[in-house]
């Protein structure tokens, strides 16, 4: 079982949805945290909430896309506390839309936080916690649009496709770094797939750097696009504390894939078996009964 009580987190994307919730859980158990966020302003706010609360925490802004940053992030929780225990690479952004009416700065702007901030975060920390030769875990959020390929999404689909085959390797690569370890492993990591929860994803836009906006304006299926995930978002049934309990309980029992909404499951056991049939893709939204149930 992994202890959580005067370990040290780092959580990215912390100032809102399940980047918030991850803290106010992790402070709850008594961890020291250390905060990463791209708004600086909600980012101070979520630390002073949580030191009123007598949380030990500091707050790093941070642009996961930047390597250069998310090292000076490692750094900083190593000045700050010594040690890191438990990373969450959390911070996420989407864009929807026709793939071909998807910009190179759509691609590069998902494509640099999604899957770049969780490379980054890989790379500063993993070397840091395999140092300290004491029980340590990665958590990488990805999404149900990891495990499935839902229409007018490309872009986020696809990021998430990524972060979810980098997690499920850097798996097997810690379990052969480790191997003969008396510890048995003393690094862990988990992949964390929710599905709809009301969090701030829906607007994520706000956060785009501005080398990275488009200069037109959406077209028909990206105004389509994000008014259904504005809906599917709302109509959520766990919150993001919901998603922040399941997944301490799946990282303290060293549970890799965490699965925050089990009704999604049977849809992705159905793109599976088109796999291995050999058939046409089905529409995942085409089963909306099933897919609704799993939000």
């Amino acid at each position: 079982m992994f202890e959580f009580e005067g370990k040290v987190a780092v959580i990215t994307g912390a100032a809102s949805g399940f980047g918030r919730a991850f803290a106010e859980k992790g402070a709850s158990l008594g961890m020291k945290l250390v905060l990463a966020d791209v708004n600086p302003e909600a980012l101070a706010q979520t630390v002073d909430a949580l030191r009123a609360g007598g949380a030990e925490t500091i707050g790093v802004p941070t642009d996961v896309s930047d390597a250069a940053q998310v090292e000076a992030l490692a750094q900083a929780a190593l000045d700050a506390f010594g040690k890191v225990h438990l990373l969450f690479n959390n911070a996420g952004v989407g864009s929807g839309g026709f793939l071909w009416e998807s910009t190179a700065n759509d691609w590069a702007w998902v494509f640099n936080v999604n899957v770049m901030g969780v490379a980054h975060g890989v790379r500063a920390f993993t070397p840091i916690m395999l140092r300290q030769n004491e029980p340590a875990h990665i958590v990488n959020t990805a999404s149900v649009a990891g495990l499935l390929s839902p229409p007018a999404m490309g872009i986020y689909n696809a990021s998430k496709h990524a972060v979810v085959s980098l997690t499920e390797t850097l798996y097997h690569d810690l379990q052969l770094a480790q191997a003969g370890n008396a510890e048995g492993g003393a690094v862990g990591c988990s992949l964390l797939c929710p599905a709809f929860v009301p969090t701030g994803i829906a607007d994520a836009e706000r956060a785009r750097p501005a080398d990275l906006r488009n200069d037109s304006r959406p077209t028909r299926s990206q105004i389509a696009a994000g008014k259904q995930l504005q809906r599917a978002v709302q109509s959520g049934k766990l919150s993001a504390a919901d998603v922040a309990e399941i997944t301490f309980e799946a990282i303290a029992a060293r549970r890799f894939y965490i699965v925050t909404h089990p009704g999604i499951m049977a849809t992705v056991k159905l793109r599976h078996e088109d796999i291995e049939a050999l058939r046409n893709p089905t529409d995942p939204m085409s089963l909306k009964p099933e897919v609704k149930n799993a939000s």
